[in-house]
């Protein structure tokens, strides 16, 4: 078999074996498709140690439209893919390079934004809450920094799963994995609010607003997407006149760090999160270490300290 349909196989079994969102499979769609771009449609017979070195190098001049070049961290993307899918041929007894002789390239973390105290008081407070859609999007931004969710998770979110009495509920988050998350006070009052203006019958939780909405509508069409919600906090974060480009991820991480922050332990931390491996929550506490410095300098003896002889 050729690489074309060995990478169908490879997203099949993705999808079927491993349970992989469309999200993931769609991305690993995209990455390998430049890489049978590049090499061809070759037998994976052919892949080796000399044909990577010159996909590296592609990788490192390739330039986009703009004439952008590719950030280190997206051209390791494009490795990682690779590795995964030389590591599912060799599951499968298909000869070709071993995946771990594929080194991928340096490159310096992304650092994590988090909001301070101050901003997350700004931006929570910025909707309107005279109109519907501000007291949707109070209800949006409440949940979001309440429950850590990811913007996927809070696009699937339906009305009929949140239970405001209880002030849980359940979430699928990444590769099908179930947990808990919960609702602050803020929250719960936000959504009450939010869900008491609805007139309508659609299941989904944050809806689209319009003037024109027909009731007979089907209901999909009416929820909010990613890229909808995506906008809607970047509407709030210039409204609050925030001077860090926050998104939804932003609040998923002030959340992690508001937690660790105030003495959660980071096993916890990782369960709410949906976290597979804790090393990939571990990140969180190098930015709450900033935090102790502040805690050395309130409680530390030696700041109290006179100066004066």
């Amino acid at each position: 078999m050729l690489l074309s349909a060995l990478i169908t196989d490879f997203l099949e079994y993705l999808e079927l074996e491993r349970n992989a969102s469309q999200k993931t499979i769609q991305n690993y769609d995209h990455y390998l498709k430049r890489f049978l771009e590049f090499s061809g449609d070759i037998s994976p017979s052919q892949i080796d140690q000399t044909l990577i070195k010159k996909y590296r190098l592609f990788l490192a001049r390739f330039t986009d439209k703009d004439n952008s070049p590719l950030k280190k961290v997206t051209q390791n993307f494009f490795l990682i893919a690779v590795r995964a899918f030389l590591r599912y041929l060799a599951r499968s007894d298909i000869q070709s390079l071993s995946a771990e002789k594929i080194e991928l390239g340096n490159s310096d973390p992304s650092p994590i934004k988090v909001l301070d105290e101050a901003s997350l008081v700004r931006l929570l407070k910025s909707p309107n809450l005279k109109t519907k859609s501000g007291l949707r999007d109070k209800a949006l931004l409440e949940t979001l920094f309440s429950t850590g969710l990811r913007v996927s998770e809070l696009a699937s979110l339906n009305s009929d799963k949140i239970n405001l009495d209880r002030r849980e509920f359940s979430i699928v988050g990444k590769g099908g994995k179930e947990r808990v998350v919960f609702l602050s006070d803020e929250a719960v009052f936000s959504l009450g609010e939010y869900m008491k203006s609805r007139k309508d019958n659609f299941h989904p939780l944050f809806i689209r607003l319009s003037k024109k909405t027909n009731l007979e509508t089907d209901p999909e069409k009416m929820r909010l997407s990613t890229r909808t919600i995506q906008r809607i906090v970047e509407k709030y974060v210039k409204l609050a006149g925030l001077s860090v480009k926050a998104t939804p991820h932003t609040l998923r991480h002030s959340f992690a760090t508001d937690l660790l922050i105030n003495g959660a332990d980071i096993r916890s931390v990782q369960e709410m999160l949906g976290h597979s491996n804790i090393s990939t929550t571990q990140v969180y506490t190098h930015v709450t270490n900033r935090h102790l410095q502040d805690v050395h300098k309130a409680f530390h003896s030696g700041n109290n300290k006179s100066t004066e002889k």
